[in-house]
């Protein structure tokens, strides 16, 4: 798990909801179990203040970090989609947006990656295509300097065409076996926190568990029931991860307040 990823995580599902801010120390305190150390917190940190993620502020309890407006509404809409607090029907449309090919391969697989976050797939080198417009996405487009045309398109075949755009768009069976592969991964490692496991061993299981369900949201475009196969694996491992994500949750949140109550009693102790 990279540092950086870690912060992420760590301010989208435990600190945007208490403020989007925290000090550095107690940055350190909540990575430590998932064995990040120290430095690596900090120079994640400063490379996320570089990119417009986090802000630095001074903080009862020290020197600390905030979320900026556009780390905020990132993080808003990853959390819509890890736990599907938003999921619109389909109206029968696709989003299409043809792209003046990019010239270096490094920029095609950065500007890939984020149009798969955002719900796209590859048609050809050129061509990404999704059920329904991705937020930002032109944003993207204008900040990566790439030309571009972006229409809205009905498949006359109906679902069986439809159907056949999302074959060549997306590797379904492949997306299905991965999340085969998580419930496989983490079933053994949840079924070991009971009740009387410590709070911090359960908040190191549920992020680790949040982090791995997080990188679907770079692989699964969460198509609409009608485009996905029968007995769809993300069904019932969305499932799992609901279930297990809610039974760690208190535990987790007692774990994170006594870190940051750490820092706030070590600053009164020193004021005093």
């Amino acid at each position: 798990m990279q540092a950086r990823s870690a912060l992420f995580d760590l301010y989208g599902d435990y600190l945007r909801p208490r403020g989007g801010r925290a000090p550095v120390a107690a940055l350190v305190r909540l990575l430590a179990p998932l064995g990040i150390a120290p430095p690596a917190v900090r120079t994640a940190v400063s490379r996320m203040v570089r990119q417009g993620w986090l802000h630095p502020l001074r903080l009862a309890a020290g020197p600390g970090y905030l979320i900026t407006t556009k780390a905020a509404r990132r993080l808003d809409e990853a959390a819509a989609r890890i736990y599907r607090t938003n999921r619109p029907g389909w109206d029968g449309r696709f989003d299409l947006i043809v792209l003046e090919a990019p010239a270096a391969r490094r920029e095609r697989q950065r500007l890939g990656a984020n149009l798969s976050y955002l719900g796209y797939g590859m048609l050809d080198e050129r061509t990404w295509v999704a059920t329904r417009p991705g937020p930002d996405v032109d944003a993207l487009l204008v900040e990566t300097g790439i030309g571009y045309e972006r229409f809205t398109a009905t498949h006359a075949a109906g679902t069986s065409g439809a159907m056949a755009v999302v074959r060549r768009a997306w590797d379904l069976e492949e997306i299905g076996s991965a999340y085969e592969a998580f419930v496989a991964e983490q079933r053994p490692l949840l079924t070991q926190i009971t009740p009387r496991s410590e709070d911090e061993h359960a908040y190191a299981a549920r992020f680790r568990l949040v982090h791995a369900w997080r990188t679907f949201l770079f692989r699964d475009p969460q198509l609409p029931p009608a485009l996905l196969p029968d007995r769809w694996a993300g069904t019932s491992a969305a499932a799992f991860f609901d279930r297990h994500a809610l039974r760690l949750r208190p535990a987790a949140d007692r774990y994170v307040e006594s870190c940051l109550d750490a820092g706030l009693r070590a600053a009164r102790s020193k004021g005093s």
